[in-house]
């Protein structure tokens, strides 16, 4: 969407795009099988003037032969004495396209104009699956006056502009800015606000939040955030970043929405994870992952995935591996269950006991089973591969917050008793139903 002194245009189109998988019906031994996703078509995304297909489902395959495990692992071979490294790739993987477009940062302009002219908008519907953007590609550019106000295009459509800073207690200060836009009947419309956000403890934020919708009534919101703040039980710092995204149609039931966050600490703690949902029409699905890092080796990962339809179908995919110095577990599940209530499922485990064993193990509800001790070397990834110094690195901006002077003899006030702002949960999505 644009808005511009010629005019407001928007162009919005809906992509779909299908997923088939053969039928079968429940495995037997040294047989692969799997479901048909009942013609799964998936909303990809809401894009402007562009297209980005992404299918994030997948189905419940698995191998039937007795020695081999219901999960395929992709290995980094680059080993040291030191350090032990798996890359985890479940069997038939969800599968998201990434955008064959230009970043946001590859793709910037000054949305800002010099005074008197109407901003110029970017706004866009976000990107499925692109997770967490840095401070950088956003172009977060604050006022540094106070600002209200507004204009008209010469088509009809308005434009507006605020700029302002809110003052509160122990040294809290809120610059903000708010921009948005309409056409000229208010059919569409976009809005965007920046923010950042400081006190006397030091707690630093950054944000943005963005939305908009165009006359077929499809719409979209988008907000980012991210937190510097001194952890209340270890006293060390802790970068906070998170995003959510919703994107929903206005001529069919389709939408989606995802959050994502990161925590690290200064010390090598690290969580990682995302919540996803989508429908399509009469299809729905799901997906929840999570990625925890003590700082001392120990490191526990887990994924769950499924979907359904209407007609009663439904399918998913989950696992769940946990390391520490070089011994640890791998466990998971695939399943299905038919429209008429008929349940298939495969489970598969992994104990590695640090000496070069590796006891497997698992079984179906058709009978097959295998239990089994192999010599394995265990690869798994004992520290993420963005973590406290990356992150810092990429949090200048954030960084160089000026908190509001302190009077001489006035400290800050620390609440050891409450949890910085935390994102709200999904808005407007209809509870998963497995």
């Amino acid at each position: 969407m644009a808005v511009s002194s010629r005019g407001f245009a928007t162009q919005v189109e809906f992509k779909l795009s299908k997923l088939h998988v053969s039928r079968g019906l429940a495995p037997s031994r040294r047989k692969r099988m799997g479901f048909q996703r009942d013609r799964l078509a998936v909303l990809s995304r809401i894009s402007c003037c562009c297209s980005d297909p992404v299918v994030p489902i997948r189905g419940a395959t698995g191998s039937g032969k007795s020695k081999e495990k219901a999960e395929e692992w992709r290995f980094d071979h680059k080993k040291s004495p030191h350090r032990v490294r798996v890359h985890a790739s479940p069997t038939m993987p969800f599968p998201s396209a990434q955008s064959r477009f230009a970043s946001k940062q590859e793709k910037f302009y000054p949305r800002c104009t010099p005074r008197n002219s109407g901003p110029q908008s970017r706004d866009t519907p976000p990107k499925r699956d692109t997770g967490i953007a840095n401070e950088k590609d956003w172009g977060i550019s604050l006022l540094s006056e106070n600002v209200n106000e507004s204009g008209t295009n010469e088509d009809g459509s308005t434009w507006y502009r605020e700029s302002g800073e809110d003052l509160g207690e122990n040294g809290y200060r809120c610059r903000w800015t708010r921009m948005g836009g309409q056409s000229h009947d208010g059919s569409s419309e976009w809005k965007e606000t920046w923010w950042e956000k400081s006190d006397w403890s030091g707690y630093k934020e950054l944000g943005v939040e963005k939305s908009g919708r165009n006359a077929e009534g499809d719409s979209w919101w988008e907000t980012w955030q991210e937190v510097l703040h001194q952890d209340e039980w270890s006293n060390l710092a802790r970068i906070e970043r998170s995003a959510q995204k919703q994107a929903k149609s206005g001529t069919e039931n389709a939408g989606w929405y995802e959050k994502w966050w990161e925590k690290y600490d200064a010390k090598g703690w690290t969580e990682k994870g995302a919540h996803k949902y989508g429908r399509l029409n009469e299809q729905s699905w799901w997906e929840k992952w999570g990625e925890h890092y003590d700082g001392r080796g120990s490191v526990l990962k887990w994924t769950d995935k499924w979907a359904e339809t209407e007609l009663g179908t439904k399918w998913g995919d989950k696992w769940e591996e946990k390391f520490f110095s070089g011994i640890g577990s791998r466990q998971g599940e695939t399943w299905h269950v038919s429209p008429s209530g008929e349940r298939w499922s495969r489970t598969w485990g992994e104990e590695h006991f640090g000496n070069g064993k590796v006891h497997k193990y698992g079984k179906s509800t058709t009978g097959e089973s295998w239990d089994i001790v192999v010599d394995e070397e265990t690869y798994y990834e004992a520290e993420p591969h963005y973590g406290w110094a990356d992150v810092v690195g990429d949090s200048s901006q954030l960084l160089s917050i000026q908190p509001r002077e302190r009077p001489p003899g006035v400290y800050p006030s620390l609440d050891f008793g409450s949890s910085p702002p935390q994102v709200d949960e999904q808005p407007d999505m209809p509870p998963p139903s497995q």
